[in-house]
């Protein structure tokens, strides 16, 4: 007798500001690196730069979409090794954001073993891109803090 294989879940497509996961944007206070931080795109657009001035402004900024814009505007006083770090920072910010909110880290486990897709159009990096080409970088963030929590909560 043959077992039948079950095909996987559709992906689950987010966008950035998307209240159904874990947005970058969303405003859920966390503490990292010995400062409190309003967002992950406030520590995110901070840490990419070496000057404590820059890091105050972006962290003091009013919403996240400010601090997102600061942190764009000021792309050319960014620390020189900041591409290969943007993921790990991404990663520990929304790692530590679910770890202090339990509601961020029940609906990242509430998407089960679904690939997490952020449709953005015009991001090739965080996002697939409008031709579904882009390297999908948030997405993959997602699902390994999902897969930590995942282990820690069958090591409790």
């Amino acid at each position: 007798m043959s077992e039948t294989v079950k095909s996987p879940e559709e992906p689950l497509y987010f966008s950035m500001d998307d209240d159904t996961l874990v947005s970058r944007l969303a405003q859920f206070n966390f503490k990292l690196d010995d400062n409190t931080w309003s967002s992950v795109e406030h520590y995110y657009q901070a840490m990419l730069f070496r000057s404590e001035l820059y890091n105050a402004r972006i962290a003091s900024a009013p919403s996240s979409q400010e601090a997102r814009t600061m942190g764009n505007t000021l792309w050319h006083r960014r620390n020189k090794n900041w591409r290969n770090k943007r993921s790990v920072l991404m990663t520990r910010a929304v790692y530590t954001q679910c770890r202090t909110h339990s509601e961020l880290a029940e609906r990242l486990l509430s998407s089960n073993q679904r690939h997490l897709v952020e449709s953005s159009q015009y991001d090739y990096f965080w996002g697939c891109g409008r031709d579904q080409r882009g390297r999908n970088e948030y997405g993959k963030v997602l699902m390994s803090v999902r897969s930590k929590l995942t282990q820690e909560c069958t090591e409790h």
